[in-house]
């Protein structure tokens, strides 16, 4: 994939597509390249590549970001609100159980999948890879990909 201007992403094939931000595409699961094709076809589960563009997504890994992201906005407000419950009502375990376990749930699964999909997508806008994958990125991309890669970096210093 190759960038040609500042407004869209150019495929292989010289089709335009125009940029849109990780935050438009992912949280929605729509490719990050395109924005009409999808990421998942399960819950989680990722695509090989985009039915619409044909975006290959081996470039995403978001590893444990998404299940971080989850405990640090979702699953502590729910824990506090437990904590609130039983410090300010003192219910019984049933009302724990009957109140406590679906908002866990729901604070833990419902933002799982947008966060995963803007993770991917910010991986994809950003060009993001591990340090010192250079070479590796030369090999899947050209080294074109690398030049711009190493120029944007040393802009950035």
């Amino acid at each position: 994939m190759e960038q040609n201007d500042e407004t869209h992403w150019v495929d292989a094939s010289g089709k335009r597509w125009p940029k849109r931000p990780a935050y438009e595409t992912g949280v929605f699961g729509r490719c990050p390249r395109c924005g009409e094709g999808h990421i998942f076809t399960g819950f989680l589960t990722m695509r090989e590549d985009c039915e619409v563009c044909g975006l290959n997504y081996s470039f995403a890994d978001p590893a444990d970001g998404p299940a971080v992201f989850v405990q640090l906005f979702a699953c502590v407000p729910g824990v506090i609100f437990m904590i609130m419950l039983e410090i300010i009502a003192r219910p019984g375990v049933w009302v724990h159980l009957a109140v406590g376990v679906p908002v866990l749930i729901l604070t833990t699964l419902l933002p799982m999948r947008p966060i995963k999909g803007w993770l991917i997508a910010a991986q994809f806008t950003n060009s993001a890879q591990e340090a010192g994958t250079a070479q590796l990125w030369a090999n899947l991309h050209g080294p074109k990909s690398v030049a711009a890669i190493s120029e944007s970096s040393d802009e950035s210093v």
